[in-house]
């Protein structure tokens, strides 16, 4: 009996020898692009004929492309707040802008809010955002405060792609805590500093936020003059004359830097080892194109928050796909969580929907709210409610995505039924004070 215990026990002790001795598998490397203020109609497989993007088309011909993905507002902060946090901004308090504006600067993400980065950090993924933060300029609202290890950027929501000032002409550009000083096209140096944090931590799993400027105003090229200096009166669109064609060109400088990280990744051998997701923290102004939608950024009709969105990951996501499935920036939280391996520890608005991009299964019709300056949104299946200031509508995104057939006299019990939808969570978002306006 002794002896085949103490056999058991010396065989129990090899096998925890020997699993330990395993390789670990690697998790998958996140990279994570967001344009600012690209419209649905701007990039080449999204059917635009002007702009030339090789680099995000051939991302969409090599994984999914989303016809139905959307910001969770209709400008930069909100979104951004949505997709750091997984839950609607009206939960942060960030419902709307953070202006530059000195008397603006007291609001920002607070630190009770976990963020996505600190999911990777407490996963042990190194952490990285490049380019815009827009989600407050007290120390306490840093990205170093929120998870992330490394930032070299801006905080404000524009900065002249030169002199690297804000709205109101002072100096925006940091590492980590810390103003500093650097020449280069702003698209160009985010990207630059991106590169190195993808060699620097080749050997760990990362979290990459690529979140730049491009195509926001100031439209200015590589070749353009500061507008933004000391003392100096400017545009805040820019002194540029022929800004359509700046626009352009400042769409296709994004385009070439992605490719600049997808041959980095490739050269560090790591293109098959990392989840590549793009997508725009709101429609287009009307520099740009929001394809056949209506309403421009800043608006609730479609135009204003259905935006581009591609994933890629090889041998995953099968190439040249396509979903229609209803999303929104604050579902990404979840799913790059998922798709690392993570779980969560609390529920969020956001949901998961890797399975959705593997192929697997579909995720299960839910109501969407979006609010901001009057205007209030529900959508729930092709059905979406508007509500702007005393107006109210109700239209069949399936039977019609331009939003021209009014049905609220056709299909009353519908109406009332996402009207209601709307009003209880109005209840619900009350309990939350909403700094920004």
């Amino acid at each position: 009996m002794y002896y085949f215990i103490k056999s058991g026990l010396i065989l129990t002790l090899l096998f925890l020898i020997a699993c330990s001795r395993q390789p670990q598998v690697r998790p998958p490397n996140i990279v994570l692009v967001m344009a600012d203020d690209l419209g649905y109609g701007d990039i080449g497989c999204y059917g635009n004929e002007i702009i030339q993007t090789p680099v995000l088309d051939k991302l969409a011909a090599g994984g999914m492309r989303f016809t139905d993905f959307h910001s969770n507002g209709s400008v930069c902060t909100p979104t951004r707040a949505a997709l750091i946090t997984g839950n609607y901004p009206q939960r942060a308090g960030l419902e709307g802008v953070i202006y530059a504006a000195l008397e603006k600067r007291i609001y920002g993400l607070s630190q009770s809010e976990k963020t996505v980065a600190e999911y990777f950090k407490e996963a042990g993924f190194a952490t990285g955002i490049f380019g815009k933060w827009h989600l407050g300029y007290k120390l306490e609202f840093n990205p170093v405060n929120h998870g992330f290890e490394e930032f070299y950027g801006y905080l404000s929501g524009n900065v002249d792609y030169i002199s690297h000032r804000d709205g109101i002409g002072l100096y925006d550009w940091w590492y980590k805590t810390d103003t500093c000083f650097e020449e280069g096209y702003v698209t160009d140096l985010i990207t630059d500093h991106a590169l190195e944090f993808i060699v620097d931590n080749k050997e760990t799993p990362f979290f990459l936020f690529l979140s730049h400027e491009a195509p926001h105003y100031p439209y200015q090229n590589r070749n353009s003059v500061a507008d933004r200096l000391p003392g100096k009166e400017f545009d805040h669109h820019g002194s540029e004359p022929e800004k359509e064609r700046i626009y352009r060109e400042i769409v296709e400088i994004m385009d070439g830097n992605i490719g600049r990280v997808m041959q980095r990744l490739e050269d560090v051998d790591l293109l098959d080892h990392t989840f590549v997701f793009f997508l725009s923290d709101n429609g287009a102004t009307d520099m740009g194109s929001n394809g056949v939608l209506n309403g421009f950024k800043g608006s609730l009709w479609e135009g204003g928050h259905r935006v581009p969105a591609i994933a890629w990951y090889p041998g995953m996501i099968k190439a040249g796909s396509m979903t229609n499935t209803t999303l929104v920036s604050m579902d990404l939280l979840p799913t790059l969580l998922s798709i690392a391996g993570l779980s969560l520890n609390n529920n969020m608005d956001g949901i998961d929907f890797s399975e959705t991009m593997f192929g697997l299964s579909p995720v299960e019709e839910r109501a969407l709210f979006w609010r901001y300056k009057g205007q209030q949104t529900v959508r729930k299946g092709d059905w979406k409610f508007l509500k702007l200031q005393d107006e109210e509508y109700l239209f069949n995104l399936k039977e019609d995505i331009k939003e021209t057939k009014d049905l609220m006299t056709v299909y009353p019990e519908k109406f009332k039924e996402l009207r209601d939808l709307l009003y209880k969570w109005e209840i619900e978002m009350a309990d939350y004070v909403q700094q920004t306006n």
